[in-house]
């Protein structure tokens, strides 16, 4: 099972509250996390697993 992560990938702060998200890597299927306003300003993000980056 894989593990579900609590922080964003992008800035690293704890998800809570409304707006976070969590999804699959595109590439590999790893579970990303982002906060609402890392997702909002399009901040990068990089799989810890595979290296997929994205916006």
């Amino acid at each position: 099972m894989k593990e579900i992560p609590e922080k964003c990938v992008s800035c690293g702060i704890k998800l809570t509250g409304v707006g976070g998200v969590r999804f699959p890597c595109p590439s590999c299927g790893t579970i990303i996390a982002r906060c609402n306003k890392c997702k909002q300003q399009s901040n990068t993000y990089t799989c810890k697993s595979c290296g997929f980056g994205g916006p």
